[in-house]
């Protein structure tokens, strides 16, 4: 909801509907009046997806009226705002979470039952969001929830993705892209804003014009216009103590037919305005193994930043009427590099529209920005080519040059020397000049974080290590949560019932209570229910898995998940490679009393990205031989789950055992899913790296496996630069398994697939898998053990739900809020 389009004076005490009744009578009556008079469909031959759309509205009308008021008392109380600014959210299915926050669940429950419809197949109904891909994407849906559960005035500023990243499916077990559908029956959730639409521009020239007082004023002439059309989701707090917005644009042709050419005949060149424009916000993250992938990137990223500050401004102003209460009243925080062009943009609004002299508008903007740095890894910190900025973006490129040149001044005023003066530059000279976005985002913002406490230290050592020096001070740390609501609330009902009926409910307002649990950990009677509640959601898992692959798996053998973006630095393959170690073995010595074992798992591997496709069909092929063993006895499965995204995530989490966490050091910024896992009573096994470190500290160390080399060790082994081949030749089991591999045990039908995977262990395993996979198997070895012991598995397990209570996004938006934002909350 959103008065920032208002042209008459702002009515506080304007009329309102009168907030609806939610007991079960009122809400089936409701049901079938959307039904009939929003769906247009009479009761008698609505399918599931017709029932769907009018109960989501039944309960959109109760939001709405909480919207409103949140609106409202922004208005009336001129509250400080924060945008947040993504390229991703990955918000999942929005009904649950709207019915539970609301506590609409067993009223809905009840009046759906009047028509024999099951809320609980209805929610299966629901369609995904595809509107992000992994970590970075859900981490921003949990911060606008819990933004809402702590009345911050927020919106949420991103793309309304048509076919989101890619729908994943296997053919004999590569992946295939294919586009995903969501919006195939319409999104009931979303409002067009048709009035909240601003122009974006491209290409072009720069004209500078003389001022009556004596300036000069940089005027650009886009060469391409298109327009940017807001669609508003309204985010829904804990108990509905808050509805904030997400605004998600949407690109569209200023004329959306060439009538002209369309009459002369060319049909499908009339359309071709409209489709450049579409193309924008038609897929998240094209392939950018192409110039025109690159530039299509780099469309999308300046689109949504130049629409989302247009309309900051815009609200500013109609409520503020001055651009110089912009940092006390305004807050934007930038959710990696993607949305780092945000700067130089938010210069030229002020400088160029608004007519601010370049100390003020710069002042204003490093003043309201504010940057979390994801990731340390080269090619996840943007650069983009000079050539191409200058021809698509020309007046933002102007300023990208202006701010370089007064950083590098103040550089060489503090004598960093030129070794420094080269690393802070925004403009990287080597191999073609590109423009550093991390760089650009750094020194437009008065706050740069990281996400764990061990990446903030790495920030400050490695990547930004001059940039520190040069502005001291400006690097802190925000280690990353989750929502409690969601990942376990929501998706573990079982458990959430046990943890209310033994500690009561203060835990779901209050999530730091969990802690009160810490002593049951010990209690065997607790114990027994808390294993039951976990045999339930394995046995769930179990049957999903069986519908979905084919594979039956034992719900009484040991879980052990792996689930999340496929990555070299994940080490899905040091996880595949150890799944060969234990087949061996157990061909080898079938006498031993062997761990029954599940290894699931899930993820999607970026389209262009060959050897993360390539450990995708690995597993596959691993699983076909290891599953159809007869000399195995079924002792270990292996599964890939295809089309990973949250609402398999929500069935998975709450199944696992074990957690597999074990990136190579110093490479995972923070990792969430670590969390949720814990959060669900799974035991993670993992490296020292991101928040592996914290939860290490908290849990205590007897209740996490912690294997493999540190961050340092990790360093120091890339620096000597010894080869891994002595590794490999000393190890015997693991020398058998990279023989093996090479050799295509596992590929009969192509001998030579994993030989060049294999090759690059023995030539220089940049991420440590050969190097950490004696200490892997070590630590595989001590699970097994534990499992073996069921109260001591069990009660570590409790412990881990106990005391993951931090690591929620509650914690993290109040250190947000008080120490970057200054912005109110409760």
């Amino acid at each position: 909801m959103d008065y920032n389009m208002v042209q008459k004076p702002f009515v506080y005490d304007a009329p309102t509907p009168q907030p609806r009744a939610s007991d079960a009578e009122t809400l089936r009556n409701e049901i079938v009046e959307k039904l009939t008079y929003a769906v247009g469909k009479d009761p008698i031959i609505a399918r599931d997806t017709d029932w769907l759309t009018a109960t989501i509205l039944t309960v959109r009308d109760r939001v709405i009226d909480q919207w409103m008021e949140s609106t409202r008392d922004t208005w009336r109380t001129s509250k400080k705002r924060v945008y947040y600014l993504s390229l991703e959210f990955l918000i999942g299915r929005l009904m649950r979470d709207a019915m539970s926050n609301l506590g609409l669940m067993e009223t809905m429950r009840e009046a759906l039952a009047g028509f024999n419809v099951d809320i609980d197949e209805l929610i299966e109904r629901e369609p995904d969001a595809a509107l992000g891909n992994g970590g970075l994407g859900r981490l921003a849906a949990c911060f606008l929830e819990s933004m809402s559960t702590l009345k911050v005035p927020a919106y949420g500023y991103g793309i309304r993705y048509v076919h989101g990243l890619f729908r994943q499916e296997m053919s004999d077990g590569w992946q295939v892209e294919l586009p995903e559908t969501w919006l195939n029956h319409g999104n009931p959730w979303e409002f067009e804003r048709r009035e909240s639409s601003y122009e974006i521009g491209f290409g072009g020239t720069v004209e500078p014009r003389s001022q009556p007082d004596g300036t000069v004023r940089q005027v650009w002439h886009p060469a391409e216009h298109l327009n940017a059309v807001a669609f508003d989701t309204p985010v829904v707090g804990w108990r509905g103590a808050r509805v904030n917005t997400l605004r998600l644009w949407s690109a569209q042709a200023i004329d959306p037919i060439l009538l002209d050419r369309f009459n002369s005949g060319d049909h499908i060149g009339a359309l071709e305005e409209s489709a450049r424009a579409g193309a924008i916000t038609r897929v998240l993250y094209p392939a950018d193994s192409t110039p025109a992938g690159q530039e299509l990137r780099l469309r999308q990223e300046f689109f949504f930043s130049s629409a989302s500050l247009q309309d900051i401004v815009r609200r500013h102003l109609q409520q503020f009427g001055d651009l110089r209460s912009l940092p006390d009243k305004v807050a934007i925080q930038l959710n990696d590099t993607h949305p780092a062009i945000s700067i130089a943009e938010m210069m030229r609004i002020l400088m160029d529209v608004q007519g601010l002299g370049w100390k003020q508008a710069w002042s204003l903007t490093r003043r309201t920005f504010a940057y979390t740095n994801h990731t340390l890894l080269p090619e996840a910190l943007e650069t983009w080519p000079v050539s191409l900025l200058e021809r698509l973006l020309p007046r933002q490129m102007q300023i990208a040059y202006a701010i370089n040149a007064m950083v590098l001044e103040e550089a060489r005023a503090k004598n960093l020397g030129d070794d420094a003066i080269k690393a802070i530059s925004l403009i990287d000279e080597n191999g073609g000049r590109r423009l550093r976005m991390g760089q650009l985002a750094f020194v437009g913002s008065h706050s740069i974080n990281g996400v764990s406490a061990l990446h903030t230290e790495l920030m400050k050592e490695t990547v930004f290590a001059d940039l520190n020096r040069l502005y001291p001070g400006r690097i802190n740390n925000k280690t990353n949560g989750v929502t409690p609501r969601r990942w376990l609330m929501q998706c573990n009902p079982g458990l959430t019932g046990l943890i209310g009926d033994s500690i009561g409910l203060g835990f779901e307002d209050d999530i730091e209570q969990l802690i009160r649990l810490d002593p049951y950990a010990q209690d065997q009677g607790f114990q027994d229910r808390f294993a039951a509640v976990k045999r339930q959601n394995k046995e769930r898992l179990a049957a999903l898995i069986l519908d979905r692959t084919g594979i039956e798996v034992a719900p009484d053998a040991l879980f052990d998940v792996q689930i999340k973006r496929i990555h070299e630095y994940k080490r899905q393959l040091l996880n595949v490679m150890e799944a060969v170690a234990r087949y061996n073995l157990i061909r080898a010595h079938p006498e031993r009393p062997w761990v029954p074992r599940v290894k699931i798992f899930a993820g999607k591997a970026a389209p262009s990205y060959w050897n993360a496709k390539l450990v995708i069909k690995l597993v596959n092929d691993v699983a076909r031989v290891i599953n159809n063993d007869p000399a195995v006895r079924g002792l270990l499965k292996v599964v890939f789950l295809p089309n990973y995204n949250v609402s398999l995530a929500e069935t998975i989490i709450p199944a696992a055992d074990l957690s597999e966490q074990i990136s190579t050091a110093g490479m995972e910024a923070s990792g969430t899913g670590n969390m949720k896992f814990g959060l669900n009573g799974a035991i993670t096994i993992g490296t020292m790296d991101g928040a592996n470190v914290e939860m290490r500290e908290r849990l205590g160390p007897e209740n996490i496996f912690i294997f493999g080399m540190s961050a340092a060790e990790v360093e120091a082994t890339r620096i000597d630069n010894r080869s891994p081949r002595e590794t490999i030749e000393a190890h015997q089991p693991l020398r058998e398994v990279v023989d093996a591999i090479a050799a295509g045990v596992f590929s009969p039908d192509d001998r030579s697939r994993y030989r060049g995977l294999m090759e690059g262990l023995y030539d220089h395993d940049w991420f440590m898998v050969a190097r950490d996979f004696e200490d892997y198997c070590r630590a595989q070895e001590q699970v097994d053990a534990c499992w073996s012991d069921r109260s001591q598995w069990n009660a570590m397990a409790i412990r881990n739900t106990a005391r993951m209570a931090w690591f929620s996004s509650d914690r993290t938006i109040r250190e947000y809020a008080d120490e970057i934002w200054n912005a109110t909350h409760v």
